[in-house]
């Protein structure tokens, strides 16, 4: 576990003290070749897997043991399904990047580091260590969004990116210390804090300590109303920053929910699974409504974020009110829930690199510069219509078999709820088959900053990021099982920890 994860980062030290002399092609087919090695080395993990042993490939070591914190990693049905996310959109991502030009050596390192702190979170069982990888992530993409994004509105956007989700974090650290300080023994461990349930029948601290962490994590999602940071950061990132930025960063927060606040305060969030729900609710809504009215393509798929963040809040919140409801129904919400990370870190990684093909064609994201795009740009055209509608969950696609989890588990207990959530299916449907309709169909028109020698199509290292993510959203979406089965053992362990 400690291999593949900081595997990226010790080629991240090799090529920052290589001698200068060291190409920028060689720096990115070294990042290719480490980020396909991290890939195959899950693919390892993932064939020797039992889905039925709980948590797996653990190691553990002291590290600051006067506080109670440790170095302790390893995987289950929760989060192996999310290191194999990371390690394949990396990958992706380094393909795509195989055309850049802008200080490549310190670009191929920032993502090999961040690509470490990614893996690192999701193997994280320990609070502090999990803080830490939190944290660096925040550092790591704000010089992605200022150092290659678009001009100084990229840097203003990555200062309030990193303003926002760096106060959440503080506002997580609370949250940890709370629950190290009503452990006894004090300790910062989550498997152990899991077992002894140290918040247990605490009442008004209890909810106090969810509070901390809940903001900490919704901040992070982002939902409703922790999400105004989304747009602008997404908007003025590089193609690649914004892939990562949604596919992966965004899922930390949703992570943490299934990883932290669901296992560790069982009690408290029984009692404030109506909140949960809530948020999730309007952030469903909201993100597609205001996806719909945006004339930016990527700016709409960022906040298509908020709201495919939102189905995964309504499930986890479902997943905690057992009024109503059974053990089937909550866990097949988990399930649903961790389903959509992966399904949505596919999709809308795809979309966001398909939006920088876009722009490096026109050097616009406005959809109303552009008209008949088919025409001069088959490939690139039905690329990205198959991404939109794998992204409004049609079925054969991975999102159809998240979001049905989701409904069917949420449904039982949280009826009016869902069927309003399910009304940002037809929101999301309108809002994609509107930007097709505008960009692709109708009399062929382009901006005036396409050279006279017209618009290229998919090139062939954008082909071969963007669709093997399709590939396996299809996969998913036809065969199911082989992802399922991993995930809804550790789904109904979760479910039997907040029934406690």
């Amino acid at each position: 576990m400690t291999a593949v994860t900081f595997l990226p980062l010790l080629a991240c030290a090799v090529l920052s003290l290589w001698p200068r002399t060291l190409s920028d092609r060689t720096c990115l087919r070294v990042w290719i070749a480490t980020a396909a090695t991290d890939l195959a080395l899950v693919c390892v993990l993932w064939a020797g897997f039992d889905t039925g042993a709980g948590m797996q490939y653990e190691q553990r070591t002291r590290w600051i043991p006067s506080a109670g914190v440790g170095y302790h990693v390893g995987v289950d049905g929760l989060s192996l399904p999310l290191v194999a996310l990371t390690c394949l959109l990396f990958l992706a991502v380094a393909v795509y990047s195989f055309r850049e030009s802008r200080r490549v050596r310190s670009y191929v390192c920032l993502f090999l580091f961040l690509q470490t702190v990614c893996l690192g979170l999701f193997v994280a069982l320990d609070l502090i260590l999990f803080f830490v990888f939190f944290d660096l992530s925040i550092v790591g993409m704000f010089f992605v969004i200022a150092g290659w994004g678009h001009g100084e509105r990229a840097r203003a956007a990555a200062l309030k990116f990193f303003l926002y989700t760096f106060v959440g974090s503080l506002s997580l650290l609370l949250g940890f210390i709370g629950l190290y300080l009503a452990a006894d023994p004090h300790t910062f461990d989550i498997t152990d804090l899991t077992r002894a349930d140290p918040l247990a029948g605490r009442g008004a601290y209890a909810g106090l300590v969810l509070l901390a962490i809940g903001v900490g994590l919704a901040v992070k999602t982002p939902t409703v109303p922790f999400h105004t940071w989304l747009p602008p950061a997404h908007t003025e990132a590089p193609a690649t920053g914004s892939a990562i930025l949604a596919a992966i960063l965004l899922k930390m927060g949703t992570y943490g929910f299934v990883r932290i606040a669901m296992p560790l305060l069982p009690g408290s969030w029984r009692a404030y699974a109506l909140v949960v729900v809530i948020v999730g609710t309007v952030s469903v809504v909201y993100g597609a409504l205001v996806a719909l009215a945006q004339t930016d393509f990527k700016r709409m798929i960022a906040y298509t974020s908020v709201n495919h963040m939102g189905y995964v809040v309504l499930a986890v919140g479902a997943a905690g009110t057992l009024a109503g409801t059974d053990a089937q129904a909550r866990s097949l919400a988990v399930t649903g829930a961790v389903t959509q990370m992966v399904s949505h870190g596919l999709i809308t990684g795809a979309l966001f690199l398909l939006s920088g093909v876009l722009y490096d064609r026109g050097r616009t994201y406005a959809m109303d510069a552009y008209s008949g795009l088919a025409a001069h740009t088959p490939r690139f055209a039905g690329v990205t219509a198959v991404a939109a509608f794998a992204g409004l969950g049609i079925p054969g696609f991975s999102g159809f078999i998240a979001e049905f989890q989701i409904f069917t588990g949420s449904l039982a207990s949280r009826t009016i709820a869902t069927a309003i959530a399910v009304t940002g299916i037809l929101l999301t449907a309108a809002l994609f088959l509107r930007a097709l309709r505008s960009m692709f169909l109708g009399v062929p028109r382009l901006p005036q900053t396409i050279s006279v020698h017209g618009v290229g199509d998919l090139r062939g290292n954008e082909g071969l990021s963007v669709v093997p993510l399709l590939v396996v959203a299809l996969v998913i979406g036809v065969v199911p099982r082989w992802l399922l089965d991993v995930i809804e053992p550790a789904g109904r362990t979760l479910t039997d920890l907040v029934a406690r």
